[in-house]
């Protein structure tokens, strides 16, 4: 993937997860997540960079406590996401990239949305991990993803106030059944 960000543009990328085990799968664990993937404020001033990530982390084994995390950079900070970002002139392409849950599996990039200069792009997923790399410890973690994707400059509210421009919600029911509940 080559990245080439024309004039004055910034790409701004929020991912807000929320990690739990598999022994926190129960009615009262999931209403100490409940919100927790909502928006956060970006921080203020963001570094400069054709891409700036803000990565906010909310894991049940720091008892929900959000650990927040600014890199700038190139098309690698993208990766490191789980995504990728095509440029064309003024639009940006966001994908998913292939990753590693176990559930639901990803064979191959699944183009999210493009957007025009100005736009902003929300991609909601949830997934259900390996937590070791080892078939023979067969335990699980999920996470829940809400990620913001915007092809310029952004208030440092924007992501918490207003319509995002594009929509993509992949949630899945994680722990079988058939469907996820609204």
């Amino acid at each position: 993937m080559h990245l080439v960000v024309h004039g004055s543009g910034v790409i701004v990328i929020q991912r807000v997860r929320v990690r739990w085990s598999a022994a926190e799968r129960g009615a009262p664990e999931a209403d100490a997540r409940r919100g927790l993937n909502r928006p956060a404020t970006l921080p203020a001033p963001l570094p400069a960079g054709e891409v700036v990530a803000h990565d906010v982390l909310a894991d049940a084994a720091a008892a929900y406590a959000r650990r927040e995390d600014v890199v700038t950079g190139g098309p690698t900070i993208a990766e490191s996401l789980a995504l990728s970002l095509t440029v064309d002139g003024s639009a940006v392409t966001v994908e998913r990239l292939p990753g590693r849950a176990a559930f639901p599996r990803s064979e191959m990039s699944t183009r999210l949305f493009t957007l025009t200069h100005g736009q902003v792009g929300r991609y909601r997923a949830n997934f259900r991990f390996w937590s070791t790399h080892c078939a023979c410890d067969p335990s699980w973690h999920y996470e829940d993803w809400v990620i913001h994707v915007s092809n310029g400059d952004v208030a440092p509210d924007r992501f918490l106030r207003g319509a995002p421009d594009r929509d993509v919600d992949n949630r899945v029911h994680l722990y079988g059944g058939s469907g996820r509940r609204g």
